[in-house]
């Protein structure tokens, strides 16, 4: 019979034949005391996210700057990302750095589009165009222009006390209008100047009309006022101001793009 026992010595253990017993014992493991892990000084553990990140909030890589690299360089280290080609216009991740944007920035560059005359807009977003901007501008357009549309027309029927009734086709008119100009004109304009070798982003053109269109949204809120000249007027000036806002930017790409040929 084997019979184990534990002691402070160690754990022993005899053997019992035939009314004799063997003893022996196993030596114990020493206790090796407490065991300090020490970090190194330049550790990121204390730091999130880590000072690699490039991003300010997504940490992936910026836009490329080229036209022509707009979505065939890979915004990410993973395996499918180095790919390239067109194939990166199907996936989230090649559309992540254009939403890498915080509320500063917007701001920032709404207050750019207020002030038109100043032709800098495309020098100070050309690092970092965003999407985030231009789609939210765009969608508060639609329902701002469907809702102030929709209680203008109840006014005006209700000083006329005729029957009124509600029109959901101001709500997909509006979006076609705002999302069909952001759209197909920066696209249509692409073509154009690459072909004139003067080549810009597509998200940077997607960047500026989009911010353009920000000035139509106080001027929609301003046309509550019944006054039809007053109006007019609103419009008027708020067209001029996002024309010249996209005018005077283009001059600038177009100016500095000669001079980098030259």
């Amino acid at each position: 019979m084997l019979i184990v026992y534990i002691s402070k010595e160690g754990v022993g253990k005899y053997t019992h034949i035939d009314n004799q017993k063997v003893s022996g014992s196993v030596p114990s493991v020493p206790d090796p005391g407490h065991v300090t892990v020490q970090f190194t000084a330049d550790s990121n553990l204390q730091t999130f996210p880590p000072s690699g990140s490039q991003g300010k909030i997504s940490g992936e890589t910026r836009p490329p700057l080229d036209a022509d690299d707009t979505f065939s360089k890979p915004v990410s280290g993973s395996e499918e990302s180095q790919r390239g080609g067109w194939f990166q216009t199907f996936t989230v991740a090649a559309y992540k750095p254009y939403f890498d944007v915080d509320t500063t920035d917007v701001l920032e560059r709404i207050k750019y589009s207020l002030f038109p005359f100043r032709g800098t807009f495309t020098e100070k977003t050309v690092n970092n165009p965003d999407l985030y901007g231009p789609f939210w501008i765009c969608t508060t357009l639609i329902f701002v222009a469907a809702s102030i549309g929709t209680f203008v027309t109840y006014i005006a029927h209700k000083l006329q006390k005729k029957e009124w009734n509600y029109d959901i086709n101001l709500v997909t008119w509006s979006a076609g209008v705002f999302y069909g100009y952001v759209l197909l004109v920066p696209l249509v304009l692409y073509v154009i100047l690459k072909y004139f070798s003067a080549p810009s982003g597509l998200v940077q053109l997607f960047c500026l009309y989009g911010y353009s269109l920000f000035v139509f949204i106080p001027a929609l809120c301003l046309s509550v006022i019944p006054v039809e000249i007053f109006r007019w007027v609103i419009a008027g000036v708020a067209g001029f101001m996002s024309a010249t806002f996209v005018a005077l930017n283009l001059r600038a790409h177009i100016m500095s793009a000669g001079e980098r040929k030259s």
